[in-house]
This record gives structure tokens, sequence and C-alpha cells, in this order.
């Protein structure tokens, strides 16, 4: 007796130049697991065995209690009453998503462990209440907003009641515990509260893709966060609210312009800060344009960086070529793909 399923969910790209924390973009590269529930298996340790294959295969544990696909999946089935995996459970995880590079990997993981926690535990959870999960983890909504309901998103936090107050930025370590984390202390792990998070799906032009330039050196987050200052001018702040205004709708028109959408790409608030990090990103920013490139619609650092966004229509070989080439005099060495929306955002269908 058992079941079987498969998980998929997309990357993500966040921010999308002048949408810091607002807006991301789910993309067509898909972290996938495998899952098989085999009840009469025998002679196994462990109710969970995880296999892995792909980025960061070689550094990343494969204990159901340390990583964090199943830490994720452990917290959100301890919530409901579910101490631990059915013995036994097979997890094969595939994941193509580079490992910091702005293209959301550890958003993809929380969303496919919030996914596999309800999945395993059969929970019954709407995408909508296990956004809640995910955010008491991964506490910046746009790439998990994105990763779980795919397409091209607009979401923001709420404000929460008083007695929440507490839980608006619950630690890490107290919802998935170290440093063994996802060891049952018997002890309920603090539960969400309803919809932290609300969210639009914006339209998106079918002509467009993206052209994902990917710098072959990782910028963790915390330290592209480091940077930014924390106040902003107000002028610097409209500047980004006025074109985030022009932008989301600027992408779903056909034909879509690159006048206008390259001038709405334009950000004050975080790749101005970020720049030092990246070797090259200046340069990059200012030369590739829609002048100097057909086809070009509007170019980006992806999320924290370091990855490139660029958005075309056209000619994504020679945007992508130009890209990496500047780049490379600075002795970056860069990966690119050529990737389409993912519209569907995180998936779980049943295997025969």
């Amino acid at each position: 007796m058992g079941k079987s399923f498969k998980i998929s969910v997309p990357c993500s790209s966040a921010n999308i130049g002048p949408g810091f924390d607002v807006i991301g973009l789910a993309l067509s590269v898909y972290l996938e697991m495998e899952v098989r529930i085999d009840e009469s298996a025998a002679g196994v340790a462990q109710n969970c065995q995880l296999s892995y294959e792909g980025e960061g295969a070689e550094n990343l544990p494969l204990e159901a209690d340390k990583n964090l696909i199943t830490r994720t999946a452990l917290y959100v089935m301890r919530c409901n009453g579910v101490r631990t995996f059915p013995a036994t459970t097979f997890i094969h995880i595939k994941n193509p998503i580079p490992l910091g590079r702005g293209l959301g990997s550890s958003g993809a993981a929380v969303v496919g462990g919030i996914m596999l926690g309800n999945a395993v535990a059969g929970l019954g959870l709407s995408k909508e209440r296990m956004m809640d999960y995910c955010l008491m983890i991964e506490r910046h909504p746009d790439n998990v907003m994105a990763a779980m309901m795919g397409g091209f998103v607009g979401s923001y936090l709420r404000d929460l009641d008083e007695k929440d107050t507490a839980r608006k930025e619950i630690p890490l370590s107290e919802v998935l515990p170290e440093p063994a984390g996802g060891i049952d202390t018997g002890v309920k792990p603090p539960e969400p509260p309803m919809a932290i998070s609300n969210y639009i799906k914006f339209d998106w032009c079918r002509e467009i893709k993206a052209v994902a330039i990917i710098p072959n050196f990782e910028l963790a987050t915390s330290s592209s966060r480091s940077v930014l200052p924390a106040t902003y001018a107000a002028k610097d702040v409209i500047f980004n609210i006025q074109r985030v205004a022009v932008l989301t709708s600027a992408l779903c028109r056909s034909p879509p312009s690159p006048d206008l959408i390259y001038a709405a790409m334009q950000d004050k608030i975080h790749q101005p800060y970020r720049k030092h990090l990246i070797p090259g990103l200046s340069e990059v920013l200012a030369k590739i344009t829609p002048q100097s490139n057909p086809g070009l619609l509007g170019i980006c650092l992806s999320g924290a960086g370091p990855t490139i966004l660029a958005l075309a229509t056209e000619n994504f070989d020679a945007i992508a070529a130009d890209i990496i080439a500047i780049f490379a005099k600075e002795n970056v060495q860069c990966a690119w793909k050529l990737l389409d929306p993912a519209y569907d955002g995180a998936t779980c269908v049943d295997l025969a």
C-alpha cells in the first residue's frame, strides 16, 4: 500500500526593477520532487529517505531533520498534529535552480517543503493558507508568492492584529529549531496567523521572454540587504512608486513598448546600493538598452543578484552575449538561460 506524487516549484525573479519587495515573476526552471510512500518497505532505518541531484548536491544535507525542504514539511505537519513522515517516505529532489544567484532558490525550497508537508499529511490546505506557512520562514512575499501562485505577481504583508504582533518576525530558529533542524521536541510549533499576505496576478504579454544571465558566484541575500540604507529620500521612493504603477500595466500590453518598459524598469531603491557587490553591473545597466540591443525591453538585477534579468522579444542570443562580454572584462564568467513565465506556479500531481 502507498502513494506517489510529484511536486514542481518554479524559480522566481523578484523586484523586476522598481518593485523592490513587491513584485515577482515565476520562471520556467523547476525544483522537482518525486515522492513515494511505501508502507510495505522493510529494513529502512528512518521514516524519510532523501536523495538529491542538481545544484549544491555535494553540500546539502540528506537528513530529514536538517534539509530545508523536509524541515519545512515537518513544520507544517507538526502545526497540524502530524509529528513525522509516514514510514517509509522516499523523496528524490531534482534542483536545477542556481543557489544564491537571485533566482529564488530558497523560496522555491520553502514552497516545495510546504507543498510536501501538505501532500504527505493529506492536510488539504489551499495555496493561500500554505502561503501563511511560507511567510513564517521566508519573510518577504515576492519570491515565495510568485513561486506558489505563478506568473507575474504583486503582493504585500498585511499589518497583523495586536495579538499577532509578536509573530511578525518569528526567527527561523523558532519555527525550525536548531541545531537539529526538525527534531521532534513534542511541542507544537507556532502556527501562522490567517491571511498574512495578499496578492494579485497581473497579466503578461506572451511575446515577452526573460533572458537570465547568471554570474558564476553566489551572493547571499543577507549580504545584499546589508548595504541598503535604513531610510530613503522621498523623491527616490516616489520615483519607484511611479514606475511600478506604469510597469505592471506596460508588461501586459501587446505589442510591448521598449521606450515605456525600459524607463519603467529603472530603480533608485536597491540597485544603486548593490552595484559594488557585482562587478560589471553598473556598465550592464548603463550600456544595454533598446537602442544598443534591438528586441530588449528592459533590464534589471534579479532579486538580490547577481543574476541579471533582461526582458526581450527577440535577439536573445545577442543580448546575452553583450552582457556576458561586459562581465568577462571583470573576469566574471556567466551562463545564461532563455525562460518563459511559469504561469501555474507550484503544482502537486499524483503519479500512476
